[in-house]
């Protein structure tokens, strides 16, 4: 289906405008919007789905009403805000983003999610005339820590506004659409998977860049490719077939470890900082950063964006590309990369510059490469988007923050890995991370192709990286739940029952609830199922012994038996498990206190197998002493390859040659062991007796005289009995799910106002009306993840008296997280410090004592590895300085992370002034933020 706009509509006027074709998803959005739809397009990376955000700002300008764009992300917001002004000039728009305030009371304000949430809240002025808001990246409702903002913007804007949600494709686009459609009115789902720039798949290997896709097919993987990783397979398999097993559980030596030789590998690792071993990881040596560039600009594939997982991954492969020769400007373009650099860096002292690396980073960026990651400093960022938007840098090194909507498109997208970490261990990239990382591949208007580009490693599986470019979508699932702030300001702004009935509408609630539909019918059926099998077994029971009385439920008799017998395999289980851990350290114990020549039995399937020990134990953890054996093999052995331990039964005189050269003199050691004669033990059991432990014989005891235990046909009762145990186990588990998913967000609400009412921010006089009180009033300006300890500490009047750099130190605790504990330990600067920072924590105990009483979520514990930085910077001292006072402290952080964490602090300073209950706690929190906001935290504010 084609979609046209109709003559003399404000759409037309648009396209005419606009200067090229819009697509058939875009317009149909467009004509939705000024049909006074709500409208949600989900649509893949550089689509255009922001061009019917951009409508809507001009409809709204047209009608003479006011337009809000939020994004999830301060840096996204400054970008579209410069992006409106060139389009509607400076006075019709404004930017909000908690750091910026510009032209507030323009007709179109872009801002982040959080700043509209707050003015919702506040029922600030600026709401009146609104008629649209456009939720930029609105799938970001799925955010852990963030999402729910937007659907407290969502479920709270008066129903006459209508939201224009732009999201990335979602597998579950219409169950959102439904919802929104619920609780906002009518919702149109525009969903489109055509990319304007077809995006390639490709694996380089090794120096080769070859097709994951076999060409013509419908997501084949390439044959060609499949052969080329087989045969590098293969290569490295035979370097690596010297480490192998040999007989029975016995582990031959590895290339190069005989005495003669270990001792000039040894010395040669040394020199290389190794330890000794082969590593898997050698065999395969990743191309260099610097080479992998070079040959993505022999394919005309530069400009490109290189995703690399971690931080101190991107400065280590910024570093290594100034260390090569890589250059990727001419002169001329290196002096306007240096003009602009020095543009956006006025205003930082000469000492803080020395700090950042400046020069370095200078240098890098003349040579055409970058990096970005949340640990650099705002106005370094900015400087790098600049100049890659401009065409003038042509390599980044970033992290995954780069991917979350600003607008850097590259031609080429480049993952060295398929596995990131996820703050509890390294996991496999999800379909989803894929298509946002490579979405920022091909630049509309410039490219006709993107690209994608894996870098192939040892064990990547190129079926793997298809199955993730192949699947597009995932699904969005909310993370809505009320929290201390939202619970006040529901209450005051729209009372107990609305506040209710609202959560009862979140799309938290609304996914529970269909879920939980689909559960009871499981339950119904597993429940049946039940029934049948009880039936069943009583039927079975009473064929087969009628002596059972009537009055008896033989059932749960039986089912009583058939529990004893579960437990006593589960326990004889427990048993064999210990009985081999205690083997396995006897005989540990035993190999590493052999010596050479010392004579073991071992035990074997007839009779112990005799051998003679070479070479000792390399360490205690996992001996690994090297022996020749009366039948003439030699290598190593370990503790595992053993079910009883040796038994040391001699020593024997070896010759020097065949110590230095087991292997060879393997044959000769074999005679001499013959004629020695050593007494070999008459019984040795190759499977040592598993001892029954004192729980396992009661057990068996009370099976033994459980009257179900004589009854006929007892293992015929047995199989039908475990499939009742199995189903009644599963239905368990589901009703639980059910229960769980019942325990809806608006008991959680009752459980805060329970709580909040305790601590006098609510008011139950009237019992079916509770009111929020003065100290409540408080709370719901403070906008904090620590909402509530914030607000316990201002009431308790703990920081009171504080000078402004003290306050700015205590009230970090409350704001920052460590990222990397440096190893140092957190100290005040003054005692006036102490003694509120150990208030903080300690009303923060008692506030976790009340919330586990309550059986609500544990508020975070308050952190003070940023106090001692912050206190200086306030008070003056130079960035170094306080960089090396966070490390003293615990906190390792980068640039980046100290002007983030610092203008956390001073928004939470800003409410703290707000709130305040006197007017120098007021005055002081200012003079705070005055004293924070200078140097490289006021640039790019």
């Amino acid at each position: 289906m084609s979609f046209t706009a109709e003559q003399g509509t404000h759409l037309s006027e648009f396209i005419a405008d606009l200067g090229f074709e819009m697509d058939d998803f875009q317009i149909e959005g467009c004509q939705a919007v000024e049909n006074n739809h709500g409208v949600l397009v989900c649509a893949p990376t550089g689509a255009g789905k922001t061009i019917v955000g951009e409508f809507a700002v001009s409809l709204a300008l047209s009608r003479g009403t006011k337009c809000f764009y939020t994004t999830p992300i301060k840096a996204l917001s400054n970008q579209k805000y410069h992006d409106l002004v060139a389009k509607h000039g400076a006075d019709a728009v404004g930017l909000l983003t908690g750091d910026v305030s510009i032209n507030h009371d323009a007709e179109i304000v872009v801002m982040t999610t959080e700043v509209l949430r707050n003015m919702i809240y506040a029922g600030s002025f600026a709401l009146e005339r609104l008629s649209h808001v456009v939720m930029d990246e609105i799938h970001f409702l799925a955010d852990a820590s963030r999402g729910a903002v937007w659907e407290e913007v969502i479920l709270n804007l008066d129903e006459s506004v209508k939201i224009i949600g732009l999201s990335a494709t979602v597998s579950n686009s219409e169950e959102f659409g439904e919802w929104l459609s619920t609780v906002r009115g009518d919702t149109r789902v525009i969903v489109s998977e055509h990319r304007p720039i077809p995006l390639d798949q490709w694996m380089m290997v090794n120096r080769k860049v070859l097709p994951l896709f076999e060409p013509g097919t419908d997501g084949r993987v390439n044959k060609h490719l499949e052969e080329t990783i087989e045969r590098l397979n293969s290569k490295q398999s035979e370097q690596g077939r010297s480490e192998y097993r040999s007989g029975a559980g016995f582990r031959a030596r590895t290339k190069g470890d005989s005495p003669r030789d270990r001792g000039n590998n040894r010395e040669e690792r040394r020199a290389q900082g190794r330890s000794g071993k082969d590593r898997e990881q050698d065999r395969h040596r990743p191309l260099g950063r610097p080479d992998v560039i070079s040959i993505l600009q022999g394919q005309n594939m530069l400009p490109a964006i290189t995703f690399i997982f971690s931080r101190a991954g991107c400065d280590g492969a910024l570093y290594q590309c100034l260390r090569s020769r890589l250059i990727l400007t001419d002169q001329a373009e290196a002096e306007e990369i240096a003009r602009i650099i020095d543009a956006g860096v006025v205003g930082i002292p000469e000492e803080d510059l020395q700090v950042l690396n400046f020069k370095q980073w200078r240098a890098a960026l003349m040579r055409g490469f970058a990096a970005h990651h949340a640990g650099m400093l705002p106005a370094f960022r900015h400087i790098v988007e600049e100049l890659f938007v401009k065409g003038l840098v042509r390599a980044v090194f970033a992290t995954e923050t780069l991917a979350l909507g600003i607008n850097m498109p590259a031609r080429t997208v480049v993952l060295e890995k398929m596995v990131k970490f996820d703050g509890e261990g390294h996991v496999d990239l999800t379909p989803g991370q894929y298509t946002q990382l490579t979405g920022r591949a091909g630049r509309r208007g410039i490219d006709t192709i993107g690209n994608a580009v894996v870098q192939w490693a040892p064990a990547m599986d190129p079926r793997f990286v298809a199955g993730l470019a192949s699947t597009r979508t995932y699904p969005l699932i909310s993370t809505f739940q009320p929290g201390y702030n939202m619970s006040v300001n529901l209450l005051k702004t729209i009372g107990y029952e609305p506040s209710l009935r609202l959560l009862e509408k979140s799309f938290a609630q609304y996914q529970a609830d269909g879920s939980v539909v689909g559960d009871i019918r499981e339950i119904e059926r597993a429940e049946k199922k039940v029934e049948e099998l009880r039936a069943q077994l009583n039927k079975e029971i009473s064929a087969t012994n009628p002596a059972v009385r009537e009055d008896q439920d033989a059932v749960s008799l039986f089912v009583e038996y058939m529990d004893l017998r579960r437990a006593l395999n589960e326990e004889e289980k427990l048993n064999r498990k210990e009985s081999i851990e205690e083997r396995t350290l006897e005989t540990t114990r035993v190999l590493s206190k052999l010596q050479i020549g010392d004579v073991i039995a071992m035990p074997g399937r007839k009779r112990p197998v005799l051998a003679v020990v070479m070479t000792p134990a390399n360490q205690a953890r996992d001996p690994r002493p090297w022996v020749t054996t009366e039948s003439g093999w030699s290598g190593r052995i370990d503790a595992e390859s053993f079910n009883n331990p040796p038994i040391v039964i001699g020593t024997m005189r070896l010759p020097r040659a065949a110590v230095e050269e087991p292997r060879r003199n393997a044959r000769r050691v074999q005679e001499l062991m013959r004629k020695e004669h050593f007494k070999r033990p008459i019984k040795m059991r190759e499977f040592a007796r598993v001892r029954p432990n004192s729980k396992v014989t009661e057990l068996r005891h009370l099976i033994r005289d459980h009257e179900a235990h004589n009854w006929p046909d007892r293992e015929q009762l047995a199989r039908t009995a475990e499939r009742l145990i199995r189903k009644e186990r599963d239905l368990h588990k589901m009703t639980g799910k059910v229960d769980r998913a019942r325990e809806t967000l608006g008991r959680t609400f009752e459980r805060i106002l329970s709580l909040l009412s305790e601590m006098d921010y609510v008011d139950y006089s009237d019992p079916d009306n509770p009111v929020i009180t003065e100290e409540g009033e408080r709370l719901a300006k403070i906008h904090s993840e620590t909402d509530l300890l914030v607000a316990q500490c201002l009431k308790r009047g703990i920081w009171d008296g504080l000078d402004p750099a003290e306050l700015a130190g205590v009230v970090s605790m409350c704001t920052f997280e460590n990222r990397r504990e440096t190893g140092g330990e957190p100290e005040a600067v003054t005692e006036n410090m102490a003694e509120a920072m150990n208030n903080v924590e300690r009303i923060w105990g008692e506030l976790v004592d009340n919330e586990r009483r309550h059986r609500l979520p544990i508020t975070r514990q308050p952190e003070a590895g940023f106090a001692m930085a912050i206190h200086q910077w306030a008070a003056g001292a130079p960035l170094g300085y306080c960089m090396a006072a966070a490390a003293e402290n615990g906190a390792e952080l980068t640039p980046g992370d100290f002007v983030r964490w610092c203008r956390q602090v001073i928004d939470l300073l800003e409410q703290v002034a707000k709130t305040a209950y006197n007017d120098e706690m007021a005055r002081t929190a200012r003079q705070a933020v005055d004293a924070i906001r200078r140097g490289v935290v006021a640039i790019g504010s």
